[in-house]
């Protein structure tokens, strides 16, 4: 069905609109006017705008109650570890027309070197951790992760909590995931292992890296083929922005020259770890802020895929006008895409 609405973002702000809605997918068709004479049958009219589901890639659902995210004004998540047995079936979970649940793509487990981060953490189930110990390892592990359903493969390079692998295997495992279409996000922390994975050929860095400052060479050189989700507000005492330390300014002060030189920055929470609140976090936007994101480039960050012409979801979000400050963010709600038919009037 075709409807119109005051305003819409499509990786952009299109203004009145007209929208498709149909079998899962929700289409920027043009520019709407009131004496519109296009010749389609324009079903009714949705006031404010709308958007594509403001996803959060960084989570751990295992950690958290998934209904809750909806109501937070969280449509979308990218699990980002947990047990591969259990996690496999969320998508699905998310994905039916009647789920309480966002929608949801997932990692499975978290892949290091044997005994590495999360073996030892406390928070991941043993399951979770996935040791590969040699190549003979490397094109079955990253084929299950797969078979279980992951959309990325998740590997660890953190030096203050493990051992990881050398460069050979590292290197390894990244290309075994991309020569089957998986983009690999890596945990890397501690000295060096953001160089480390650079030169791998990462995709996607799950925590904006705290653990040095980077340099200005390797930030160039990074921004051209590297994603990062922000997960800033892990870097406080409560994760309500306060008692924030020199880790939170190390992030920022990173992430800020990233985004300077073009980087793409994804919106991530790291929900699960520590009190953080379960929706739209208020805190890890204000970091995005401080980072020198303005409104549009949040909203960029929070709406992955969304470009014109359109994007595939069961989820939308609403918002009673187009935003003037980061803090009407809040004002955004969740509703199914046939919720948004059925309201155009």
């Amino acid at each position: 069905m075709h409807f119109s609405s005051d305003d819409a973002w499509f990786g952009g702000w299109r203004g009145p609109s007209i929208l498709r809605a149909e079998a899962g997918r929700l289409t920027h068709v043009g520019r709407w006017v009131d004496d519109d004479t296009t010749g389609r049958d324009i079903a009714g009219h949705v006031a404010g705008a709308v958007l594509a589901p403001f996803t959060d890639s960084h989570v751990h659902l295992g950690l958290v109650d998934p209904t809750l995210l909806r109501d937070g004004g969280i449509g979308r998540v990218l699990d980002l570890g947990w047990d591969p047995a259990v996690s496999s079936s969320w998508p699905a979970r998310g994905a039916a027309s009647d789920s309480t649940w966002p929608e949801i793509s997932i990692a499975g487990g978290l892949h290091s070197a044997p005994g590495g981060y999360p073996a030892r953490s406390g928070w991941a189930p043993p399951e979770a951790a996935l040791p590969i110990v040699g190549d003979d390892d490397v094109a079955p592990a990253v084929k299950r992760a797969q078979d279980a359903g992951a959309s990325v493969l998740k590997i660890t390079l953190n030096t203050d909590a493990g051992p990881v692998w050398d460069d050979a295997l590292l290197a390894r495992v990244v290309d075994e995931a991309h020569a089957i279409g998986l983009p690999v996000v890596a945990h890397a922390q501690g000295l060096g292992q953001v160089r480390r994975a650079a030169r791998a050929r990462v995709d996607v860095l799950a925590h904006t890296p705290w653990s040095e400052r980077l340099d200005d060479d390797l930030l160039a050189d990074l921004s051209g083929t590297m994603t990062w989700i922000s997960t800033l507000a892990i870097h406080s005492d409560s994760g309500d922005g306060s008692g924030r330390g020199a880790a939170f300014e190390t992030a920022v002060d990173n992430l800020a020259r990233f985004h300077a030189l073009g980087g793409h920055v994804l919106y991530g929470t790291d929900l699960g770890n520590g009190p953080l609140p379960i929706g739209l976090n208020a805190a890890e936007l204000e970091g995005l802020s401080m980072a020198g994101l303005d409104l549009d480039a949040i909203l960029h960050a929070l709406t992955p895929g969304s470009s014109d012409p359109g994007f595939d979801s069961r989820l939308v979000m609403r918002l009673p006008s187009r935003p003037g400050r980061i803090a009407d963010l809040a004002a955004a709600r969740v509703q199914s895409t046939a919720e948004l038919a059925r309201s155009a009037e």
